[in-house]
């Protein structure tokens, strides 16, 4: 590993290089299985992160592998001339299992690049400049995506961003009101944060924000890049609010942990721009043949083996175990939250959160931070995940708490 690591401080990242090393993370990995991942030199490790919700189907599913070689061995990316087939097929797979009347797809390569796309097609469809964003979003991090996420570490050394933002409270509907006006394209939202701490919001949240849209003109947005393709225990998270959002983005998971694959499905109203001008809005590789049979094979993995439900049976079940640990190390976790399979460990400071992912990476399992929230440790594991799986990883987390416990002074 030292030849690799040494080769990504040399020619990647040298800081993030530096991180790895002190967190333990020094073998590099080779090859993975459901929800197993092998090291190099043969070492298992049990993955709780889930590539940040990429891998719901496992890792290396049979069904999706054989769809891509399939594929592979027809035509993997696409003249860009002709109509493709497998788009045709995705786009109406996702018509067919999104909620309302979402329907017409794009499709691009990654969930920023969803985002991108959404900002655009709700400003170019309404007319309109202003978008609202909250607080603690994460949406991406190229120029548009970034201007509408709500952390200003990853904002500020690339100002300025993209103008007529204006970010309120998550959670807020009174703050959102009061920012409304016939000048706003667009409220986005993620119907659960993700990288800002794994953050439920209050059940009539997304409806007040689906009503205010109405009742002011303007497109919601639902970011489902994270917690699309099953993990809070429903195929979509906007479905347990019962909304209907004008577009819907989705990307990881999408991808069945084979493919890169990002779409925004939207409405009628939300396509308008299109209509004037087709090419508009593009993309060179987007919805590639190789990317959306992939695609189409992750989304009926995920329906036909039941993976949303399997999600909220799994979680109902650690969502108890996680909070007897709370209450047996109090000083240690301050609350356990989250939907089905898609949970956040909230501690009581940035270093103890730090010292228990490298306590669990000792014990080989794999965990990571909210990345708009340092206190929390999010555990988003694939849902092929076995419970016998569930139960040893709560037995590792078990034991990295009680080694933290005996340090905890160190880290406040």
């Amino acid at each position: 590993m030292d030849d690799i690591l040494g080769g990504f401080e040399a020619y990647m990242n040298p800081s993030l290089g530096r991180t790895y090393r002190f967190m333990g993370l020094d073998h590099a990995e080779h090859t993975a299985s459901g929800a197993v991942v092998v090291d190099q030199d043969g070492s298992e490790y049990l993955d709780l992160a889930g590539g940040y919700g990429v891998f719901v189907q496992g890792y290396r599913h049979p069904r999706i592998v054989k769809a891509a070689h399939e594929q592979l061995d027809l035509m993997p990316l696409s003249s860009r001339v002709l109509v493709s087939p497998r788009q045709v097929e995705l786009a109406e797979r996702l018509a067919t299992v999104t909620p309302g009347d979402l329907t017409y797809s794009f499709f691009c390569n990654s969930g920023t690049e969803a985002v991108e796309a959404a900002l655009k097609f709700a400003r170019g469809s309404t007319g309109r400049p202003t978008i609202i964003s909250t607080e603690g979003a994460f949406h991406g991090k190229t120029y548009g995506s970034l201007s509408v996420s709500g952390r200003d570490l990853y904002q500020t050394p690339f100002k300025p961003l993209v103008p007529d933002v204006i970010r309120v409270p998550y959670g807020n509907l009174e703050a959102l009101r009061a920012v409304m006006s016939d000048r706003v394209a667009a409220v986005i939202v993620e119907p659960i944060q993700g990288e800002g701490g794994v953050i439920v919001p209050p059940d009539d949240y997304l409806p007040g924000i689906r009503g205010l849209c109405d009742e002011y003109g303007a497109l919601m947005i639902a970011d489902e890049v994270q917690t699309g393709m099953g993990h809070t225990g429903r195929l979509f998270a906007i479905e347990h609010s019962g909304v209907v959002p004008d577009l819907l983005c989705l990307a990881k998971a999408l991808g069945g942990g084979v493919m890169p694959i990002g779409a925004v499905v939207g409405r009628p109203n939300a396509w308008a721009l299109f209509d004037s001008s087709p090419l508009i809005h593009t993309s060179t590789f987007g919805g590639n043949p190789l990317a959306c049979r992939v695609a189409l094979e992750a989304l009926n993995v995920t329906i036909e083996e039941k993976l949303p439900q399997r999600a909220a049976e799994l979680g109902a079940w650690l969502m108890p175990q996680l909070q007897e640990l709370r209450v047996m190390h109090p000083e240690l976790i301050r609350e356990v939250r989250g939907k089905g399979l898609m949970i956040g460990l909230e501690f009581a400071a940035p270093g103890i959160g730090g010292m228990v992912m490298s306590e669990l990476f000792q014990r080989r399992m794999l965990a990571v931070y909210t990345l708009n929230n340092e206190r929390v440790i999010r555990l988003i594991p694939p849902l092929v995940i076995e419970l016998s799986q569930l139960q040893d990883a709560l037995g590792r987390l078990q034991e990295a708490l009680d080694v933290v416990e005996t340090i905890k002074e160190d880290l406040v």
